[in-house]
């Protein structure tokens, strides 16, 4: 077998391509399920209202023929008698259409719903090109059409077949009736074969529905290259987002190594961490992580805070714990507020102490085991 190429459509429709397709008019429509509606609901007023209907035309035939004498020497007179005849006629038949209207209009959005679109007006010229026109009939979609033709030939016309052949006495029977009932039971014979006609037509649209939906997704669907291309498109390209994660980066890293001069004091990992904290009294309820980073930008964090002559104090397990567990602007977690007490009071004694009695760096920090990620490594 060949490989797949990249403009084979094999993919599913993305959410995307049904809106714009909505938009476009294309949405799954079923020619048979609108005239399987509109044929039942007519059967059914048909058979129904088979009385009334030839009580309403038997009256509009009187009144359009038995016309009396004034009314011939007034043209008045005869203008509005006939107008009385058309509203007459206009009552009779307006209830039918609105019928019809309304089931028309149920079936034809009973698969794709409510679809508004100017686009589906546009002339599309491309339909009067002879070799597209021939290459729809030869296609896949063509032979399923004949086969849908072909099957609602066969079905309705067998049905009517055998509906007329169990009828064939009553419609016999007929002309020994006398001709008003003869009327009225022919309307109601042609009533019911026209019922279950128009039910038969249910059978193709059994077949017709699912198949206009997969037509729909057939023509819908997309190539490998597309589906890359929209999500470019939709999601921005990726080098592109990198590009913009980059400056970004990059910015917060300029404002971070901006606000180092306001720290009051930097832990450090000898050389692979250093964090820049900050405790105004009054202002926050806790220190601040003004910056942060390893090795290189560690190094950098501490050759600013070294120009600014901010003391820089060697606590491994804190500088660990405060670099993985707390972001820039946060406020340091409650478990480490006893080892940032401790750093706090020792950097008091630093700055109160004479020259020649400088206090000795604590070799234990209160920092929880689980925050410090040497003690989860071993």
């Amino acid at each position: 077998m060949a490989e797949e190429t990249a403009q084979e459509r094999t993919e599913a429709a993305s959410p995307k391509r049904r809106r714009d397709a909505r938009k476009k008019g294309q949405i799954a429509r079923s020619r048979e399920l609108s005239t399987s509606a509109v044929l039942l609901v007519s059967a059914a007023a048909f058979t129904m209202g088979a009385k009334g209907i030839y009580d309403q035309s038997l009256a509009l035939l009187h009144g359009g023929l038995q016309l009396s004498g004034p009314i011939f020497y007034s043209h008045q007179d005869l203008l509005r008698h006939f107008a009385a005849l058309l509203e007459q006629m206009v009552r009779t038949v307006l209830p039918f259409f609105l019928l019809l209207v309304v089931a028309a209009l149920l079936a034809g959005v009973a698969i794709g719903g409510w679809a508004f679109s100017f686009e589906a007006l546009a002339p599309d010229w491309t339909r009067l090109d002879p070799i597209a026109g021939i290459q729809r009939i030869i296609s896949k979609h063509g032979l399923l059409e004949l086969v849908k033709a072909v099957l609602k030939t066969s079905v309705v016309g067998g049905i009517g077949v055998t509906l007329l052949w169990s009828q064939r006495g009553a419609l016999l029977g007929l002309i020994m009736e006398a001709p008003d009932r003869s009327l009225i039971h022919l309307m109601h014979i042609a009533g019911f074969i026209f019922l279950w006609l128009s039910a038969a037509t249910l059978v193709i649209v059994l077949f017709d529905v699912p198949f206009q939906i997969w037509t729909l997704n057939e023509k819908l669907k997309m190539s490998r290259q597309e589906v890359q291309d929209e999500v470019k498109e939709t999601d921005g390209n990726p080098q592109i987002k990198a590009r913009v994660r980059s400056v970004q980066r990059e910015q917060a890293r300029k404002r971070m190594m901006e606000a180092i001069p306001k720290a009051d004091v930097i832990v450090a990992n000898p050389t692979h961490y250093a964090v820049a904290l900050r405790y105004a009294e009054g202002e926050t309820r806790a220190p601040l992580v003004l910056a942060k980073g390893a090795d290189l930008v560690a190094q950098r964090i501490r050759e600013l805070g070294g120009q600014h002559h901010i003391p820089v104090v060697e606590a491994p397990p804190l500088a660990r714990a405060l670099y993985y567990h707390v972001e820039l602007e946060q406020e340091i977690p409650v478990p480490l507020y006893r080892a940032v007490a401790e750093l706090l009071a020792y950097l008091y004694q630093l700055r109160t102490a004479p020259p020649r009695n400088i206090p000795p760096l604590p070799t234990q920090w209160s920092v929880p085991p689980e925050l410090d990620p040497e003690n989860k490594r071993s």
